[in-house]
């Protein structure tokens, strides 16, 4: 397992670094922001990260993509973390892309991927009900009908979900709230009759949204894979996303991690850096250190997403878990390091540690993925 990029991923890396540090600065954050933009993106940013080739990273050749895999979105990524960009790639590409790519017919394939590859369509990914991430809790319901389903219930916090073309709706068509089995996932036009969205302005300034489903009507080739067996397939998709968010915090707790260090070599007290003080320098070498181990997690995580699925979800749920912890602990300690500033909307350092509490929480937080860590390799079912 490559715990480092390759030559080609350090080059899509350096690319999107360049891009994002010409195009898509904080600076870009905090305009649609303060301008309370609608789309909570730049379109024309979007236009050209479609013509660098972003959102075929992940597809095979078969599909119209470039099959670099997700160790090449994770370069993206990691260097999105960087200045904080907001656009559709992680909805559509990284959630929407992989449902179809993942339990898409080729009816499905065909009708979707070009047009998502293409920057012509937004997907957003509909799952959560509650205030916690827990996909077996979910209790939308799905009831056969002769034409197809009829949908009833309420997602929170999806993700993109006001400005999505095309909704992936996890619903339950049999069991219970709390049960793996009797899930499926559904592809759902955004404007159908009775779906409502309300869109919520969120601590990092990104996009969520509030999703009402009332008796939505859909026909039997909206289902995406297997009526009742879509825990696989969501369990696929949620990994390939967290794979995503724990490279994009790499890249916040990189940024944090540079800047402080740039700092403390220039602010001034007593007449001496204040990088000279030991006590500071020792809490430097900490972050230092917990920043490379979790980056060598958040390797695993990447290269882990085409691995047999225990491995997977391991792997996965590590790296999530430990760049949450690392991050949450970088960006205290940048915040802290500054002194006042570090806590006025002055300084980015606070944009950073907004959008990091908010990345952690998403697809499941640190306790969410130490049980699933723990389930996987077997250390609750022995009581340890």
């Amino acid at each position: 397992m490559n715990m480092v990029f390759s030559e080609e991923q350090r080059l899509l890396a350096d690319t999107a670094r360049d891009f994002l540090d010409a195009h898509c600065p904080v600076a870009a954050l905090r305009r649609l922001r303060d301008g309370r933009d609608a789309l909570g993106y730049d379109p024309e940013v979007w236009r050209q990260m479609v013509d660098l080739g972003w959102t075929a990273i992940p597809f095979p050749e078969a599909l119209g993509g470039l099959d670099f895999g997700y160790s090449g979105m994770g370069a993206v990524f990691e260097q999105m973390g960087r200045t904080l960009a907001a656009s559709p790639l992680f909805a559509t590409v990284v959630l929407g892309g992989s449902a179809l790519s993942l339990g898409g017919t080729p009816e499905q394939q065909a009708a979707h991927i070009g047009p998502i590859i293409a920057g012509d369509r937004r997907f957003a990914l509909a799952v959560d009900e509650g205030r916690r991430h827990d996909p077996a809790a979910i209790a939308l319901a799905a009831r056969r009908t002769e034409a197809g389903y009829t949908l009833d219930g309420e997602k929170v916090f999806v993700l993109d979900g006001h400005v999505a073309d095309w909704l992936v709706v996890a619903a339950r068509t049999a069991g219970r709230a709390g049960e793996q089995a009797g899930l499926s996932l559904f592809l759902v036009d955004a404007k159908t009759p009775g779906v409502e969205r309300q869109r919520n302005r969120v601590l990092d300034s990104r996009n969520a949204a509030r999703v009402r489903f009332n008796g939505v009507r859909v026909d039997a080739a909206a289902l995406l894979g297997q009526a009742d067996a879509g825990w696989a397939l969501l369990d696929e998709i949620l990994d390939r996303g967290r794979a995503c968010l724990a490279a994009e915090m790499l890249g916040m707790g990189q940024w944090l991690f540079d800047t402080t260090m740039h700092y403390l070599k220039e602010r001034i007290q007593f007449d001496v850096p204040i990088g000279s003080f030991q006590a500071l320098q020792h809490r430097a070498a900490w972050l230092y250190a917990e920043l490379e181990l979790a980056r060598s997690t958040v390797m695993a995580g990447l290269a882990a997403i085409n691995a047999d699925a225990g491995e997977r979800r391991q792997l996965v749920s590590l790296a999530k878990a430990k760049m949450g912890a690392v991050l949450e602990r970088i960006s205290g300690e940048a915040v802290q390091m500054h002194g006042g500033i570090g806590v006025t909307d002055e300084l980015d350092v606070g944009l950073y540690l907004k959008r990091g509490r908010v990345a952690r929480h998403v697809f499941g937080d640190n306790d969410f993925h130490a049980q699933r860590y723990g389930e996987g390799i077997g250390l609750l079912e022995a009581g340890v």
